[in-house]
């Protein structure tokens, strides 16, 4: 994130309703970013771990190692969900 200019005027805007806030000098259309909601930040994070989660399986079609390890995994999962 940006730091701001002492002396300088701000606009605050938001784009798409609140999750995420942007400042910009008056005059200039470079925004900086000052904040994101928590609320975005886990759709964020969601978004980032079905990604990699997408990338280890199609790693793992390659990597004989790597498809041994997600079988145990998913094993491991079952056994942990059905212990419930």
């Amino acid at each position: 994130m940006g730091q701001l200019k002492e002396g300088a005027s701000y606009v605050y805007e938001s784009p798409d309703g609140g999750d995420t806030v942007y400042s910009r000098e008056i005059g200039s259309t470079e925004r900086t970013l000052v904040g994101i909601s928590l609320g975005r930040q886990k759709r964020n994070k969601e978004l980032q771990d079905t990604q990699l989660w997408h990338d280890i399986r199609q790693e793992a079609e390659h990597n004989e190692t790597l498809q041994k390890a997600l079988e145990q995994c998913i094993i491991l999962y079952h056994i942990s969900k059905n212990g419930r």
